[in-house]
């Protein structure tokens, strides 16, 4: 019935950002990016599918041009991110000479004019690191204010044109290559680092030229791509460490934590404070170049927590340097501290050294400035995503039922697979005593996944066993449920046209308003006897149940009706059979019937029913786990659907 991307699709899917193209034109893209730390990720997504696009239409720019242009919109949607925080609004068009034209605007209110021309020391930097790198791309590029609003635009030439030509400081380092940052050549001796060399400040001051800006926007990708916070962090020593530092560590905090730290700082002289009192901040990763050293260097660190004076400042600000913790040739050496912020929320500390007398030169401490923006952003995303996925979690638990029941004379199995792990599944199932010797199942599909689907079956399956333990027959459930689902329906819709009309807006026109709550169900009650059970069921839209009997034969058990929550008044029927010893009835939904291969669907030419007449004389676990198997196999990849289904035997 339908499927929501995950997270981690959100980054790779052009199709989940909203998008317009330009009226008249087949050469604009426009879109409004949600503006958290995911946006750069669906901004780099949408200008794929706009190169794809003009590719199939034989308007596809250069290579290169497309390489620069991820760059580019990827460090301009950053910008905005970083620097405002509102929702962006970016656009993309190709224009007749080939030129690719990129802008990221956001609601970011323009900088009051000073009289002196100068900025306090508490105002973010308006041209970060990344911008140069669009500088450095683009052959033209700015900054329009406009009222409540900040637009960045770059211009990137197309190719053949003289501003297109390779910079010489970009020679040979147009590949983004991860293994060119990660992996740079180690130093001569084990040693070299610690006792300083000599050599570095012209080291530094060669990469800083060539590959600096490149560091950058491969960091961001790779950052983007992380979903869990201490993957991120070990992620960061890698990329800083030996680089740009000897050696880096990463904490992280909560919202105790930052709490913790403001009453430290509030009575401190310095600005980092003893490790003594209530729980700090989290020593999430420390990374040193040389492995022996990392263990003595995290028992040093954990001692000296960070606890900046001014929490709100990215930084840097120096930290006490633990110089007995990184040997005799580490005594001396330069430590910084940077505060990892995204959205106005402290969210961490990242703290690098360097050994030796040599300070960190400015390049290297910008540079990393840049780069702990984007490391709290990537935190910032991963901690999103895990509180979506703890709700999405706890919403499970609280939708499907703790145990299923045990039947007298009757074995059962169930298989319940949700292909998105990360939000409420769509499919739902149920298998509960109704009192009076009677026990009821269901097995549902909800149109929708995610909230919505959760709020339907949140209604359905409380009113599914109220209705039967009230001892309601099996066709009367199901018109009951029928209603109350059009009733709810109904009063969504209302409460939301009066809260619109009450704001002044305009009345909600009919199909403008809530989607009807529907889904397809099938409900069965079972009541055993000496000899057998009597199983009394109805199909309401969905895939109608098999019975398998011991002989082989497979048989339906029911007839099609209308989908519940449709249509008003409607009148369903239901069916009555006995399940004899041996007997097996499947129970599944569309997940399972309508699996895919290429063109073809699992249940095409009975495909449900020839798996199932296979299963003669299994046990009802043997069963469920062959249908399972053999619906798997059929696709050759990952389910795109929810599967569920039930597998009740007679013994």
């Amino acid at each position: 019935m339908g499927t929501i991307p995950t997270q981690r699709e959100i980054l790779s899917r052009a199709s989940d950002v909203p998008a317009h193209w330009g009226a008249g034109e087949r050469t604009e893209v426009r879109a409004t990016l949600s503006g958290g730390p995911l946006a750069p990720g669906s901004a780099r997504a949408l200008v794929r599918a706009a190169l794809a696009k003009w590719s199939g239409l034989g308007l596809a720019p250069s290579d290169r041009l497309a390489e620069d242009a991820m760059v580019v919109v990827s460090e301009l949607v950053t910008n905005a991110v970083v620097h405002a925080g509102t929702d962006v609004e970016l656009t993309c068009r190709l224009e007749e000479t080939g030129a690719l034209v990129v802008e990221a605007g956001d609601h970011h209110p323009s900088r009051a004019p000073r009289q002196d021309g100068t900025e306090t020391p508490y105002e973010t930097p308006e041209y970060g690191r990344g911008l140069r790198l669009v500088a450095n791309l683009a052959e033209s590029w700015g900054v329009t204010y406009r009222t409540g609003a900040k637009t960045v635009w770059a211009r990137l030439p197309a190719k053949g044109s003289p501003a297109a030509e390779e910079p010489e400081t970009y020679a040979g380092e147009r590949g983004l290559e991860v293994a060119g940052i990660l992996a740079p050549d180690p130093p001569p001796h084990s040693t070299a680092l610690e006792r300083g060399d000599p050599h570095r400040a012209e080291r530094d001051r060669e990469w800083l030229g060539r590959g600096a800006l490149s560091f950058l926007a491969e960091a961001s990708d790779l950052l983007a791509g992380q979903l869990d916070e201490n993957l991120v962090a070990a992620l960061t020593g890698q990329l800083i460490v030996p680089r740009l530092a000897d050696w880096c560590a990463v904490w992280l905090e909560d919202e105790s934590t930052v709490r913790w730290a403001s009453a430290r700082t509030s009575g401190a002289e310095s600005g980092w404070a003893d490790g003594a009192g209530a729980p700090g901040p989290r020593l999430a990763r420390v990374w040193h170049f040389s492995e022996n050293r990392i263990e003595e260097l995290r028992r040093a660190l954990e001692k000296d927590p960070p606890c900046p004076r001014d929490g709100s400042r990215s930084g840097p600000e120096p930290y006490p340097w633990p110089g007995e913790a990184l040997g005799p040739h580490g005594t001396d050496g330069s430590a910084l501290a940077y505060r990892l912020i995204a959205g106005g929320r402290p969210l961490g500390t990242l703290v690098i050294g360097r050994c030796g007398p040599v300070r960190f030169p400015d390049e290297i401490t910008g540079l990393v400035e840049d780069l702990g923006r984007r490391v709290a952003l990537a935190i910032g995303a991963a901690r999103q995503y895990a509180r979506q996925a703890t709700i999405s979690a706890v919403l499970q638990r609280g939708l499907l039922p703790g145990a299923v029941a045990e039947i007298p004379g009757v074995s059962s199995a169930l298989v319940y697979e949700p292909c998105d792990k990360g939000g409420p599944s769509g499919d739902f199932y149920d298998l509960f005593p109704a009192g009076d010797g009677r026990w009821c199942f269901a097995v549902g599909d909800v149109q929708g996944k995610g909230p919505e689907a959760a709020v339907v079956i949140g209604l359905a399956r409380p009113w599914l066993r109220l209705l039967a333990r009230e001892g309601y027959r099996v066709a009367d459930v199901l018109d009951r449920l029928n209603q109350l689902l059009l009733d709810d329906a109904t009063e969504a819709a209302d409460a939301a046209a009066r809260a619109l009309v009450a704001a002044g807006g305009r009345p909600v026109a009919a199909g403008d308003g809530p989607q009807t709550r529907f889904l397809s169900l099938l409900y069965g009650e079972l009541v055993p006897f000496d000899g057998g059970v009597r199983c009394t069921l109805a199909s309401a839209g969905h895939p109608l149940p098999l019975l398998l009997g011991p002989d082989g034969e497979v048989r339906t058990v029911a007839k099609p009706q209308t989908l519940v929550g449709v249509i008003e008044d409607e009148t369903y029927t239901s069916e009555t059979f006995e399940l004899r010893s041996g007997d097996t009835l499947l129970c599944v939904t569309d997940g399972v019937t309508e699996r895919r291969s290429g063109s073809r669907q699992f249940d095409d030419g009975d495909g449900l029913a020839r798996a199932l007449a296979g299963c003669a004389g299994l046990s009802a676990e043997l069963t469920a786990e062959r249908i399972r198997r053999l619906v798997h196999e059929f696709g050759g990849g990952l389910p795109e659907d929810d599967l569920a289904l039930l597998v009740l035997r007679a013994e």
